[in-house]
């Protein structure tokens, strides 16, 4: 499950945010972005020693300043069954690695045009290093 995954999911649910100097934020995530800031409304806010209470309409924590983040279980539950789902409709073949897309047809080798790959018979242009331009690679080199 990745983190970002379970935060998009949990808006509109009610957190708790606790920051790095301590203070925590306790209300319901109206947004959060791919750096993690959050947007909360509702927002009940805990000092660090915990003595001290505000109520806000909202807040907006920049994600840097995030020490955790507490979500419902409902949430997680919610994410894990999404993943599921989509795991059950990926296909069993395929997926990352190797030969995943365009190795069977051509490959690096003469890049799909016949003629030596990149360049002509002689690899990238013709000469400087040689038969077959860069070690090697680039095709048949000259016949």
């Amino acid at each position: 499950m990745l983190p970002l995954s379970l935060l998009k999911t949990a808006v509109g649910h009610p957190v708790l945010v606790e920051l790095k100097n301590g203070e925590t934020y306790n209300g319901h995530m109206v947004q959060c972005d791919t750096w993690m800031n959050i947007h909360l409304r509702e927002v009940i806010c805990t000092s660090k020693d915990g003595d001290r209470f505000w109520r806000m309409p909202e807040a907006y924590v920049r994600g840097n300043t995030i020490k955790y983040i507490r979500v419902p279980d409902e949430v997680i539950d919610k994410v894990q069954e999404e993943n599921f789902k989509r795991d059950e409709k990926r296909p069993a073949s395929g997926g990352r690695g190797r030969g995943g897309r365009g190795w069977a047809l051509g490959g690096r080798g003469d890049g799909g045009r016949g003629d030596g790959g990149r360049g002509g018979p002689g690899g990238r242009g013709q000469g400087g290093r040689g038969e077959g331009g860069r070690g090697g690679r680039g095709g048949r080199g000259l016949q």
